[in-house]
């Protein structure tokens, strides 16, 4: 393709949809309602599509990895927000170091797995 990519914003899930956009919002995200079952969640310049749609199977299998530039920074900041105490279904999994670099993982209510990742 000759055009220039600016930007890929894939589409995920939410099995409800409006507990995930509060979930997102405390996470950081900016969180921009486009109809009532599309939003836009936006992070600095990185962003992605919540939709008022679920598939188990579907959002049992999606993930998107963050690239940061300091995981423990990241891990940090999710420790604190606390959100395993106010969404009873996400998991937060402690940062690890693979040959690559290092990554932590964060389950959103709905199951969808985000790493985040620093490459060496």
């Amino acid at each position: 393709m000759k055009q220039h990519v600016k930007s890929i914003r894939p589409f995920i899930g939410a099995l409800d949809y409006e507990k995930s956009q509060l979930f997102y919002k405390d996470l950081g995200f900016g969180v921009t309602v486009l109809n009532p079952g599309l939003s836009l969640v936006r992070w600095g310049e990185v962003s992605f599509y919540l939709q008022k749609y679920y598939t188990k199977d579907w959002v049992d299998n999606t993930m998107i990895f963050f690239e940061v530039e300091n995981v423990q920074d990241v891990w940090d900041e999710l420790v604190a927000l606390e959100l395993t105490k106010k969404y009873q279904s996400v998991r937060l999994t402690p940062i690890r170091t693979e040959d690559w670099g290092q990554e932590c993982f964060l389950h959103d209510p709905s199951g969808i797995l985000l790493h985040f990742g620093t490459f060496r």
